[in-house]
Formats: structure tokens, sequence, C-alpha cells
């Protein structure tokens, strides 16, 4: 999982091979933020269509997901028109943000993120989210997502890829409520290349990721 500020990178890189923790940089208020967790069913998932090649319906109830108001994000994944693309691009809007309230709830086996992913990435994501647990910190700050590439194949699997501007995102430590500022840089500037599947539940759920913190096809 390549997500999230440093600090927490050395241990995950060693922790997860496939997956690795990019820099997070901008400068920031040091100030406590707001801790309480605002409840809001972000995104819409309602809008996640069936896939007609994978012959399932649309039946699953996604979790509600509630985060903290000092997280924003701001997704510049326009619609396609195409049914499963958007779908696609929707559940993964959803996993993404599932994995920082895991991180706020402080819960590597928190059941949001765990709907989205399966496999190697939920195994990656789990020591990700375990190393904030265990250094009793969080994400917060604002994060941007762009330049979506989707795919979808005839059997029912996918693969996204995207930007992120992590240059105004930061670690909250709970304890203190210290803000780790940290410089932007090229590596606040990740592209990300994961592997879906449509389960049965017609929810497009993560079973890989590929990240690279720097990339030239991501710097402004």
């Amino acid at each position: 999982m390549n997500r999230r500020p440093t600090l927490l990178a050395a241990a995950a890189l060693t922790a997860v091979a496939a997956l690795s923790l990019s820099a997070c940089g901008g400068g920031g208020d040091s100030s406590k933020g707001n801790d309480k967790i605002a409840g809001a069913d972000t995104g819409n998932d309602s809008s996640a269509a069936a896939s007609p090649t994978a012959s399932v319906s649309d039946s699953a109830e996604r979790p509600k997901i509630e985060l903290p108001s000092d997280i924003t994000y701001t997704f510049e994944w326009s619609k396609t028109g195409d049914a499963d693309k958007d779908a696609v691009m929707s559940d993964s809007e959803q996993s993404i943000k599932a994995v920082d309230m895991a991180i706020a709830n402080q819960n590597a086996l928190d059941k949001g993120y765990l709907f989205y992913y399966e496999g190697e990435a939920a195994a990656g994501t789990q020591e990700f989210i375990q190393n904030y647990v265990d250094h009793k910190a969080r994400t917060t700050g604002a994060y941007r997502f762009y330049d979506p590439v989707v795919t979808v194949d005839k059997d029912g699997t996918a693969t996204l890829g995207y930007c992120e501007d992590q240059g105004k995102a930061f670690i909250k430590y709970l304890k203190s409520g210290e803000v780790k500022k940290t410089p932007v840089t090229k590596k606040s500037y990740v592209v990300y290349n994961t592997s879906l599947k449509k389960n049965k539940q017609g929810v497009w759920v993560i079973q890989k990721i590929i990240s690279q913190s720097g990339s030239a096809k991501c710097l402004p």
C-alpha cells in the first residue's frame, strides 16, 4: 500500500515487498485537528452497475465510510459513460477511503476495507494499517487523485491506473495531536496500478497494487 506519509514507511517496506510506501509532502498546520469522526456515506456507490460479462447482480450493501473531518479527497475521475468502468472507479474511491477509516479506527482488520480488498492486496494493506496502529498515528490532510486509466475485460477482471498528489497529506499522532510536516518533493506524486475482480456481490475488489513514487507520469 503506497498511499501515505513516511516515518511509517521503513517497517512497511520490509514487511510488504510488493507494496511500497511513499513520502508525503507539503507544508501544513501543525496544530491539533478535529478528531471527531464525521459520519458520511461518501462516494457514489449506488451508481456501480452490474457487469453483463460477469453475469452477476450488484446486490452488495457497501460499508458506510466514516472519517475524521480533517481528511478530504478530490477525485478528478470523470465518468466514462461505460457502466463497468465507472463502477470500477466508484468502488476504487471507496476502497481508498476505507483504508483511511481503518487507520482512524486503529483497526488493521476493519471490515470496511476488507470489503474491498482480497488476497495479496488485503495482506499488504493489513500490514500497512497495522504500522499506523503500532505508531498510534493516522492520516490527515488533503488527497488528490487524477489521470485514471481503466480497462475492463470480459472475464470480469479490470485494471485501474491513476496518480495521487500527497503534497497536502500528513501523519497525525493521536496522543499529542502533532501533525508531522514534510516538504513537497517529487516523491509526493505517486502512480498506482491496481488489478481488480468483480465478485459475486457485484463489487470490484482489489487483488493487487503496484505503486511508484516520483513517477514522471504524475509530476506537475
